[in-house]
């Protein structure tokens, strides 16, 4: 069974006491926003001062040195990703002190993607150019919608045309792995009105488009509407068949699905997202940001001010700390592997876990593949395209006891 959450700021996560492995992903949330979209549930804060951005800065940058002792996990990336919020509205000045600090504190020479999300319009060809000539070679913007209505009921703060000219700003800076985020579902869109939408971030020509459904988050501005009959939620076949058109569409395009909701061609796969849909390690830098290593799991305060308070006492902020227990971090891996297009691979998972999947997961195999939701070979098992409309109810069967979430990325 997971150990008990830890409460707040207690001492007792000390990088000496996980174990002493190589961790090579590196994630750092950045909560700045000009604005709260309504669907969001990421920690963001809005109307911060340069001051307290610059002081951000330095913090990341005290948390980071936490983990470069000697003892406990190594941090090498060869992932980094910077999400948020808005990392691109730190002011330049900043965003360059935060990546010069990053290089002095890690080794960073064996990085091979480095994302940053950006939202359009809060990025130019200088800003850019900056975040290139520091080793970022990956941005992700997140347009979500090209229709000024659908952005409207999202409280986007942008223009559908500010997206192309991001873009492009970002390929004038010789940034040339892009994504673009869409969100399908949105109240009152129709099938028309997204297949428009994804024919114009298609038209951009980017190698990777992310597209998720809209997800109604509690708490959430948008969530609260729905309650109230503000707003009515897309009806669930026509979600479903906006699913199926993306894949459909996505692949005749060049940009197959390899995982539910991200789409690449050959070789433009996030690196990154991977390391967390196949149970890897990593480190997660600023508030809110969560972390694993070996089974060994925690977040950051979800404050911007308890996460600062922690810092500032030379305590690493970690909340929710729990130990998965063999049968938990099994059940998580094939989770996570099932939203991949390549699946459960079996001797990956038997090189990790010491266990036959398909021993451990003989029965839910067994019913799925018989109602035509999974089919597996010698060597994995994977969704079928139907079983792909029922990804979240699948994957729940092959979770042991608890269900435990993990970080989103785009």
């Amino acid at each position: 069974m997971a150990h008990s959450a830890l409460s707040y700021y207690t001492p007792c996560l000390v990088p000496t006491a996980l174990p002493a492995v190589e961790v090579g992903g590196l994630y750092v949330h950045i909560p700045f926003c000009f604005h709260k979209c309504h669907y969001c549930d990421f920690y963001s804060i809005t109307q911060q001062s340069d001051e307290r951005m610059e002081r951000f800065v330095d913090l990341v940058l005290a948390e980071g040195r936490m983990w470069g002792g000697v003892g406990g996990p190594s941090v090498k990336p060869r992932t980094i990703f910077f999400g948020g919020g808005t990392p691109t509205l730190l002011p330049m000045g900043a965003m360059r002190r935060l990546l010069e600090g990053l290089r002095k504190i890690f080794n960073l020479s064996g990085v091979r993607e480095w994302t940053v999300e950006a939202n359009p319009a809060t990025v130019d060809e200088s800003y850019c150019t900056m975040l290139r000539e520091f080793g970022v070679d990956r941005i992700s913007f997140g347009a979500q919608s090209f229709d000024r209505r659908e952005l409207a009921v999202l409280e986007r703060h942008h223009e559908p045309e500010d997206v192309a000219r991001s873009v492009e700003a970002a390929r004038a800076a010789v940034i040339k792995r892009i994504n673009v985020d869409l969100i399908f579902a949105i109240p009152g869109q129709s099938m028309e009105m997204w297949e428009k939408s994804l024919e114009a971030a298609l038209a951009l020509g980017t190698k990777h488009l992310s597209a998720y459904n809209l997800t109604y988050e509690p708490n959430t501005p948008l969530t609260v509407k729905k309650k109230m009959g503000q707003i009515t939620a897309v009806e669930e076949g026509l979600e479903l068949a906006m699913l199926e058109k993306t894949r459909s569409r996505m692949a005749a395009a060049g940009l197959p699905a390899y995982e539910i909701s991200n789409f690449a061609a050959p070789g433009q796969e996030c690196q990154h997202n991977l390391r967390y849909w196949n149970g890897e390690d990593y480190i997660g830098l600023g508030p809110s940001a969560a972390s694993h290593v070996q089974g060994h799991r925690w977040k950051n305060a979800g404050n911007l001010g308890k996460w600062e308070e922690a810092i500032a006492r030379k305590e690493l902020p970690a909340v929710d700390m729990e130990i998965l227990s063999p049968q938990q971090r099994m059940g998580e891996l094939a989770m996570l592997q099932l939203r991949l297009s390549s699946g459960l691979n079996f001797a990956d998972f038997e090189k990790r876990m010491s266990e036959d999947a398909r021993s451990v997961f003989a029965d839910p195999i067994e019913r799925y593949t018989a109602a035509g939701l999974l089919e597996s070979d010698s060597t994995r098992v994977r969704l079928t395209e139907h079983g792909v409309r029922l990804a979240d109810a699948v994957a729940a069967e092959f979770l042991a006891t608890e269900q435990c979430s993990v970080p989103a990325a785009k």
